[in-house]
């Protein structure tokens, strides 16, 4: 399997790189673990903090990945100075124009990946020459496209391109790694199951409602980009879990990014970890997590995909 030779793993998982989650010490223990861990460079963070949780993702000595995202690059440069200087095994590069950015990072000898939403994105990266996919379907936690499903859009893909491809959204367990597998992918990029794992980022009152949430609690929208200013563009929205701050701004987006009021209230929320105003971006696998497990834990779940794989074939 392309994703395991690669990169010498023993389970075929991504750990994707989520903002505000995903830092040093959960990519070092995904990729200690047997897996790919990626750290979660969000537009926020400094080029030092880049550099200074490289380090830590470096120090399980297995190989590990950066997520950036092109519309925050381009304002920001010195956040790809930091990556190249790190030399990731793969960088993930989306959500804008990341095209100019591809060989810059290719002739550092580090694998490019994109995460695609729509046949139009993967001939778009394919352009691109990007190395390997990421087909993200409209159940993923996080930013990116609402139109297509994980499954009919991995399918397309794999019909489109001889590139590996990556799977994201909804794979909440190993269960779903299986039949991504089956149907095609080199892995799964996982996202949601690390959320609340004891090496993540995540603040504890975040926890336990992450913990407490079903699978219908999350909501697709661009209300937390419009409050935060970050410069999302609105082309990308974001899968979230549900909450009163959202509720109160749903189709006031545009009024929102000019209320200061709203803003401030934003960001004290932010601030605070409080679940009725913060932003918890989580997928439609949400309802899955019951625990604050240790990282190697859900790895290892993981890797019992075989047992799936087996079974559906017999």
């Amino acid at each position: 399997m392309w994703l395991t030779e690669k990169f010498g793993l023993s389970v075929p998982v991504v750990g994707a790189p989520m903002a505000n989650v995903s830092g040093g010490q959960l990519t070092a223990a995904i990729s200690a673990a047997g897996g790919l861990g990626m750290l979660g460079a969000g537009s926020a963070v400094t080029a030092d903090w880049i550099r200074t949780e490289g380090a830590v993702a470096a120090a399980s000595g297995r190989p590990y990945g950066v997520g950036l995202m092109a519309w925050s690059v381009k304002a920001h440069p010195e956040h790809l100075d930091a990556v190249l200087e790190l030399r990731p095994a793969l960088v993930s590069l989306s959500f804008g124009d990341y095209a100019p950015y591809v060989g810059m990072l290719q002739q550092e000898g580090i694998v490019v990946a994109m995460q695609a939403g729509t046949i139009a994105d993967a001939r778009e990266a394919i352009d691109s020459g990007v190395d390997v996919i990421v087909a993200r379907g409209a159940e993923a936690g996080g930013h990116g496209r609402n139109a297509v499903a994980t499954l009919p859009l991995l399918q397309a893909i794999l019909e489109l391109t001889d590139l590996p491809v990556l799977a994201a959204g909804g794979i909440s367990g190993p269960r779903g790694l299986a039949a991504v597998l089956a149907a095609g992918a080199v892995g799964g990029w996982i996202g949601t199951a690390f959320l609340t794992c004891q090496e993540a980022l995540t603040p504890e009152p975040v926890r336990r409602r992450v913990i407490e949430a079903d699978e219908t609690d999350t909501v697709y929208g661009t209300v937390f980009d419009a409050a935060s200013r970050a410069g999302w563009p609105d082309e990308f929205g974001g899968r979230a879990l549900r909450n009163a701050y959202f509720d109160t701004w749903e189709g006031r987006e545009q009024e929102l990014k000019t209320d200061d009021a709203g803003h401030d209230d934003y960001v004290a929320g932010v601030r605070a970890a409080d679940p009725a105003r913060t932003s918890i971006y989580a997928g439609q696998g949400v309802g899955a997590l019951t625990a604050e497990p240790a990282a190697a834990d859900v790895v290892a779940a993981f890797a019992t995909y075989r047992t799936y794989l087996r079974a559906a074939i017999e």
